[in-house]
């Protein structure tokens, strides 16, 4: 495939970022007419349809595949710009997706200083378990997750260990668990209500399965869709969350928080994956690609914020 015009692929990402015709038009500003115009000269040129004009609209497979390459050819505009002196275009943005523990823990301090020399960033969030999804359909450019694997056309480097504990707040120790943390065990822990963070989370299953040998629980559930709103859903009485021990140091050691079983933990491994967005053994440029900036800074976040990570690792659930 020769002579993608880069124009069209624009169009594609700004597609993919806003759902429909009318707002990728505002995005790039052109008319609604030029989108569709450039979207079909495109498909005509691979010779397959690259969305489902639905609403919201959706990519295809293909439209996948090119979408990954327009995310990376953005990111490349974007480095050159900076290497000569030049503002990188109105809407070029570098997307990665993260985990929503980390964000509210050790990611915005490891990218503050990119963010403050003019870094463009999308942070994207999800489950540890499924940001590698946004990677692979081309949404993102790079991702923390718990994926030990690489992508084709990906490199992967690990970065340590996010531990997850069960705590609780003791008036709900008081009021729930019979006044003591042992009050959680098999014979309670079907009647007690646990926070969660949305459907895809099993920290809890995975929680009292390690705790009491007990596989495929059933938990009485509580959603609380953030970290920080977990973790005052805590303090508040809510329920016993599952959550970050980083999130909840402070918390512990003043007694706001009791950890039950503290025995009992989960130890996460996070990796940090990204495009090669230049090929292997070229000549390194005169300033270090963004994306490269992105994950190193990362990579020193995490071994200030996380345990090491394991010299070899389990196979991945």
């Amino acid at each position: 495939m020769k002579n993608v015009d880069s124009a069209a692929l624009d169009c594609l990402a700004a597609l993919a970022d806003h759902g429909g015709f009318d707002a990728a038009a505002q995005r790039l500003a052109i008319t609604q007419s030029a989108v569709s115009q450039r979207l079909r000269a495109l498909e005509a040129q691979v010779g397959q349809p690259l969305v489902v004009r639905s609403r919201p609209l959706r990519l295809t497979e293909p439209g996948k595949v090119l979408l990954r390459f327009a995310r990376q050819l953005q990111a490349l505009r974007a480095d050159v710009s900076r290497e000569l002196g030049m503002q990188p275009s109105a809407g070029e943005r570098l997307a990665v997706a993260v985990n929503a523990d980390s964000l509210a823990t050790w990611v915005l301090p490891a990218l503050d200083a990119l963010v403050h020399d003019g870094l463009a960033l999308e942070l994207v969030v999800d489950d540890q378990d499924f940001t590698h999804d946004w990677l692979r359909q081309g949404e993102v450019l790079g991702c923390v997750s718990t994926v030990s694997a690489a992508l084709k056309g990906c490199r992967v480097v690990p970065l340590g260990v996010m531990r997850y504990l069960a705590v609780a707040s003791p008036g709900f120790i008081a009021r729930h668990l019979d006044g003591t943390p042992s009050g959680l065990n098999e014979a309670s822990f079907s009647q007690v209500p646990f926070l969660v963070f949305n459907r895809k989370d099993d920290m809890q299953q995975q929680w009292v399965t390690r705790a009491f040998g007990i596989a495929n629980p059933r938990l009485q559930e509580r959603y609380v869709p953030s970290s920080e709103a977990c973790v005052r859903a805590a303090l508040m009485d809510w329920g016993v969350g599952v959550v970050s021990e980083l999130l909840v140091r402070s918390l512990l050691a003043s007694g706001a928080l009791v950890a039950l079983r503290p025995e009992t933990t989960l130890n996460i491994t996070l990796h940090w994956h990204q495009w090669r967005l230049a090929p292997d053994g070229a000549a390194p440029s005169a300033r270090v690609a963004m994306l490269d900036r992105v994950g190193a800074a990362l990579g020193v976040g995490a071994r200030v914020a996380l345990e090491p990570a394991p010299a070899r690792e389990a196979p991945p659930r």
